[in-house]
């Protein structure tokens, strides 16, 4: 028996649920020869903002138990750039591209880069980074929800293009955030991007990232990211895409049956450029093992 991996993501039909993360796999360039890129089901851009950015200081990132910090601040050459000196490399991919998004001027630039996006036939959904904890002087718009609404409503109205609204832990309901942005049109949820924490070396007494706070990802946050797409899957109707610290197919696979449509691969691309696509082998074992004919199936299949 063949499995059937294929998943509907808004209007996004992709041949199997497995992307790599925004800001974990640069433009996708970087990892040319290290793996077949056209196995993937997607990829999603690091993230790109109206102007360039050059992004936090240094040191921006930093090891810990079981995760990485990093502060990087949405370093990017803005959209003209990247639609000039990236997108022509990833259009030759033929695998779609998801774009990631943010703003420095909360909904304006989101807005305007929704409208100059909606006419490039090759960027295949946009996500909505409305969730980055290194944006300095930023409250996340993630973090509320009538902000939320109004930011994803306000894009709804200016693009055609399957709409992908990317979230923060770092909140007290998820689940309200998450609805927040179905009512106002999203066609689906990323969960989750990084946790706020620190580390300090005790030696200096100074913090090991300039920023001071930063973004925790990798396998420490990911029974927090798991929790969370479960809260999402019991409100919501849209897809989710779950991340947050999946090394293996084994941690994809909880994601899948806590209510994920798809999975996408961020830290662990820095430690084996090719774990994507063993996660996708490894999900076609496990659904050949247990006769599962469609990767549909394990969506919500949690027992309890």
């Amino acid at each position: 028996m063949k499995p059937n991996l294929t998943v509907n993501i808004g209007r996004l039909r992709l041949k199997n649920p497995v992307m790599v993360a925004s800001g974990a796999f640069g433009y996708a360039q970087e990892f040319k020869g290290l793996l077949d890129l056209k196995k993937l089901g997607a990829i999603v851009t690091k993230t790109v903002t109206l102007k360039p950015r050059k992004g936090n200081p240094s040191p921006r990132t930093c090891e810990t138990p079981s995760g990485l910090l990093n502060s990087i601040g949405l370093e990017n050459p803005g959209v003209e750039a990247f639609l000039k000196e990236k997108l022509p490399f990833l259009k030759k991919l033929a695998v779609p591209i998801i774009m990631s998004i943010a703003s420095e001027a909360r909904t304006e630039e989101f807005l305007i880069l929704a409208r100059r996006l909606d006419k490039i036939r090759e960027v295949a959904a946009l996500e909505l980074n409305i969730s980055c904890p290194n944006m300095q002087g930023h409250k996340l718009i993630s973090q509320d929800p009538k902000a939320t609404y109004d930011l994803v409503k306000a894009v709804r109205k200016t693009t055609g293009k399957t709409i992908i609204t990317k979230l923060s832990p770092n909140v007290t309901d998820i689940a309200k955030i998450a609805l927040a942005a179905e009512k106002a049109g999203s066609d689906a949820l990323s969960l989750v991007n990084t946790l706020t924490g620190m580390s300090i070396d005790v030696k200096t007494k100074r913090p090991r990232i300039a920023t001071v706070t930063a973004g925790l990802s990798g396998p420490a946050i990911r029974p927090v990211a798991v929790r969370m797409v479960w809260e999402a899957y019991t409100k919501v109707k849209i897809p989710i895409i779950g991340m947050g610290g999946i090394m293996n197919a084994q941690d994809a696979l909880e994601f899948f049956i806590a209510g994920a449509t798809a999975v996408s691969l961020g830290t662990a691309n820095f430690i084996e450029p090719r774990s994507s696509l063993q996660v996708i082998a490894g999900i076609k074992d496990y659904l050949a093992e247990h006769k599962i004919r469609d990767i549909g199936q394990l969506k919500g299949s949690l027992k309890r």
